[in-house]
């Protein structure tokens, strides 16, 4: 049986860097933004390539759900999907895919608006997700009776080992230290615009350490920050530590 991982994370957020590391596991299918080619149709965004990843994607909401319930690539036992809160704008819910875990991924807003600011010149708060995510938290722990595991993105970077054994357990799956590293480059699974957004961890062969530098933001990239915190706070009282094992 396959154990299928959700995990649920918004645009720059070491989200490829964690899916690079359970790709690392010899258990572990992993798929790359599977509902993007859905969001950006539905949708139109102006995103970089968002032709490209149109016609090279299944773009059927519904379709998409069905696959990611279906057998894992290579019959794995372990499937880790990324996926992007702010691409879930159509008619798919969390409980709309089935025998999996879900889980979320967060950050620190400043440090994500200044990530992503980087790559695309005008970010809103939509365009990070929190709300959604916080939505979608909020109705499987609900469901659950009990909070779903969520992970900081500076916890794992800080202690990748500590915090990735800490997940591992919350998930239900043996600790692997070949998470910690991976091949450089692009890699098969990655989605077709890995090469404008992946250039940083395309780079790595590893967890980077933190970037504790201190984050400047303008006017407007502030009142965006400061519009996620009480989603990214509702989030972060939940987060898994190394030292909670």
């Amino acid at each position: 049986m396959t154990l299928r991982i959700c995990m649920w994370s918004g645009p720059r957020n070491i989200s490829t860097a964690m899916m690079r590391s359970f790709s690392s596991r010899p258990d572990c299918a992993v798929s790359d933004e599977p509902f993007y080619g859905c969001f950006l149709k539905e949708s139109g965004a102006p995103h970089p390539m968002a032709a490209e990843v149109i016609a090279d994607m299944d773009c059927d909401w519904h379709s998409v759900t069905a696959a990611l319930s279906g057998p894992a690539p290579a019959g794995q036992p372990v499937w880790y999907q990324k996926h992007m809160t702010h691409h879930m704008v159509g008619p798919v819910q969390p409980d709309d895919l089935v025998n999996c875990i879900h889980a979320f991924l967060i950050r620190e807003p400043a440090r994500m608006v200044a990530s992503y600011r980087n790559k695309r010149e005008s970010v809103t708060p939509e365009d990070l997700g929190y709300a959604t995510q916080r939505a979608f938290f909020d109705r499987i722990a609900d469901r659950l009776g009990h909070a779903p595991p969520v992970v900081d993105s500076a916890d794992v970077l800080a202690d990748p080992a500590g915090t990735l054994t800490a997940l591992c357990t919350a998930l239900g799956i043996p600790w692997n230290p070949a998470m910690l590293a991976w091949p450089s480059g692009i890699h098969p699974d990655d989605g077709i615009w890995a090469s404008h957004w992946y250039d940083a961890v395309a780079a790595s062969s590893g967890f980077q350490k933190p970037d504790d530098r201190p984050i400047t933001l303008d006017e407007q990239a502030a009142v965006v920050a400061d519009a996620c915190q009480p989603d990214y706070q509702h989030l972060a009282r939940h987060r898994i530590r190394a030292d909670a094992i």
